[in-house]
């Protein structure tokens, strides 16, 4: 009897953004060391990700194929793919969604699709793998 694969489809909506192009240097007002840290605009969007994500109680713990179709809303600061995934890994981590992103084998098909001024978001498919 062959066991059912689990499978999960989400759409993560607004820019997709990722954390490495947007980081920004701040200095400890004290000891006046540099830290760098994410952007304002990735914050924003980790923040509304992780909130949209409290709907979805699917959990992984075993090894996934993540496939991503990423929309942007035109054709400016046009991102890298390896980033979008980075940040959108990180995301379904802290989300709770997959238990590591380590668990992460395959990004398989996953890429920008292209520009939806409407709706820009990132449709996310998570299988497990058997």
């Amino acid at each position: 009897k062959m066991e059912k694969l689990r499978m999960i489809k989400i759409i993560l909506p607004g820019r997709p953004y990722t954390k490495k192009n947007s980081q920004q240097i701040y200095r400890n007002k004290y000891t006046g060391k540099p830290r760098i840290a994410q952007s304002d605009q990735y914050q924003e969007y980790e923040e509304r990700c992780l909130w949209y994500l409290k709907q979805y109680k699917e959990r992984f713990e075993e090894p996934v194929e993540v496939t991503v179709l990423y929309w942007m809303p035109d054709k400016r600061s046009w991102p890298d793919l390896l980033g979008l995934e980075q940040a959108t890994a990180d995301i379904l981590q802290k989300a709770g969604i997959i238990d590591n992103d380590r668990n992460i084998v395959s990004w398989d098909g996953s890429r920008i699709v292209g520009v939806d001024k409407k709706r820009p978001r990132a449709e996310v498919e998570i299988r497990e793998v058997g």
